[in-house]
């Protein structure tokens, strides 16, 4: 059963086309990997589902409602998170408090309730908590909980990140370049996140990445770009062998 589904999807910036005709599905706790060169359109497909773009034409789809309009500050609540190639953490908070901002689409409680910090804040402020330690607990990182952003190194930003869209609890997860700027260790490790997020979290996931090896041991499904449209699409070994995508993304003849 498909999750999220992009019917004919595409977007112009000035007479430039940067995706143009794209469509595929994604279908419940699978990972589903996008490849291609740089300028391929990855991103900017990221950007039309987390709705930061309005599409030029075609349709979103996910969990059964047309998402095509919703506006970006919506897409939280309902139940797409996203992780960003730049790491966009508060680097003079702590870990806690960074993992705390991903509860924020769960608040349902007011303004005045907050100000009097009645029961029935205190109550969602225990919850919240507690679903931030299971992440926390889920992601080994204990021993930062309490530490500033600032002083950590960039493999456990990395992961901080993922944390925090984990604490909004969704049901699909964007992951733009989750290797982008770690070691070949660090790397294997993330792998291992990414499984265990599908396996034990039943979440399902949309991956932009350049690693290929990576690429490989994660997805179910790959779909290869070029110049704003799909070359292949089909298991990573299938597209990996695809004549087209050697020529385009890999380099060279098949």
């Amino acid at each position: 059963m498909s999750l999220f589904a992009a019917s004919d999807i595409g977007i112009r910036f000035g007479g430039i086309r940067a995706v143009e005709g794209v469509s595929f599905d994604v279908r419940q706790g699978e990972v589903f990997s996008i490849i291609g060169p740089n300028g391929a359109g990855k991103t900017t497909i990221f950007n039309l589902i987390s709705r930061i773009y309005q599409p030029s034409q075609g349709s979103l789809h996910f969990d059964g409602q047309d998402i095509t309009r919703v506006p970006a500050h919506r897409v939280a609540g309902l139940g797409i998170a996203r992780t960003f190639q730049n790491i966009e953490l508060f680097a003079n908070a702590s870990v806690l408090q960074n993992l705390l901002i991903g509860r924020h689409r769960h608040a349902r409680v007011g303004m005045l309730a907050q100000l009097g910090f009645l029961p029935s804040v205190r109550r969602a402020e225990i919850e919240h908590r507690a679903r931030v330690e299971d992440v926390i607990a889920f992601l080994g990182l204990q021993r930062h909980r309490d530490q500033l952003i600032a002083n950590l190194p960039y493999g456990v930003r990395k992961v901080i990140e993922l944390g925090r869209a984990l604490c909004t609890e969704p049901k699909l997860l964007l992951l733009d370049e989750p290797s982008s700027g770690l070691n070949v260790e660090e790397t294997e490790e993330m792998a291992f996140w990414i499984e265990d997020i599908k396996k034990d979290l039943g979440i399902t996931i949309i991956m932009v990445e350049h690693d290929m090896k990576l690429v490989h041991a994660v997805s179910d499904r790959v779909m290869a770009l070029n110049q704003g449209r799909v070359l292949a699409l089909g298991t990573s070994a299938e597209v990996q062998g695809d004549p087209e995508v050697i020529r385009a993304y890999i380099g060279g003849e098949p």
